[in-house]
């Protein structure tokens, strides 16, 4: 199942530096690592925020709220879900 799914970060103003750079840095290794495996299919910047949109390929709802909540970004975003299917148009047969 395809998801689009937009997140926006909100991190706490007064946490510190070297705190934040961790996260984003094991954030960065994670999101990669489930662009390898095929289960975040595309990542994009929103430009002017801290915020992405992304579509996600995963077996159901159940893998995605895993996979999402294993973010270590998550307790700091904002996140919207929305189920993708292929449409009829399309002349791509892998999005399904």
């Amino acid at each position: 199942m395809l998801f689009q799914v937009e997140m926006t970060v909100k991190l706490p103003p007064d946490m510190p530096a070297e705190l934040a750079a961790e996260i984003k840095a094991t954030e960065k290794a994670y999101a990669q690592e489930l662009q390898r495996r095929g289960k975040w299919r595309h990542l994009w910047r929103v430009a002017g925020s801290y915020a992405n949109v992304s579509i996600f390929d995963v077996k159901d709802n159940a893998e995605l709220q895993e996979l999402v909540s294993n973010l270590p970004l998550f307790p700091y975003m904002d996140i919207s879900v929305k189920p993708l299917c292929r449409h009829p148009s399309s002349i791509r047969e892998d999005d399904s």
